[in-house]
C-alpha cells in the first residue's frame, strides 16, 4: 500500500519557506519518501510503513525549528 501525507506547517512565511518547513522536507527526504512543496502545504509519498514511520520525524523537525501548527492528513491507497 502507498500512503500520501500531506502537511500545512505555520506560520507561513512569504516567498521561500521557512526553515520550520525545510526542516521537515529535510527529515522526509532523507527517510527516502517522494516530497512535493505546494503553496499552501507538503506532501509526501511512500509506502505505508515509511510514510508512517517518517511523521512523527517530520512533525517534531517542523516544531523543532519553530512550527506554531502542523495540520496533516494521511490517504492511504
Amino acid at each position: 500500500m502507498a500512503t500520501v501525507a500531506e502537511f500545512t506547517i505555520e506560520p507561513f512565511v512569504e516567498g521561500e519557506p521557512g526553515p520550520h518547513v525545510r526542516a521537515a522536507i529535510e527529515v522526509a527526504e532523507a527517510a527516502g519518501l517522494v516530497v512535493e512543496v505546494g503553496p499552501f502545504g507538503t506532501s509526501v509519498e511512500g509506502g505505508s510503513a515509511a510514510v508512517l514511520d517518517a511523521v512523527d520525524a517530520v512533525v517534531r523537525a517542523a516544531v523543532d525549528h519553530g512550527a506554531t501548527r502542523v495540520s496533516l492528513q494521511l490517504t492511504i491507497t
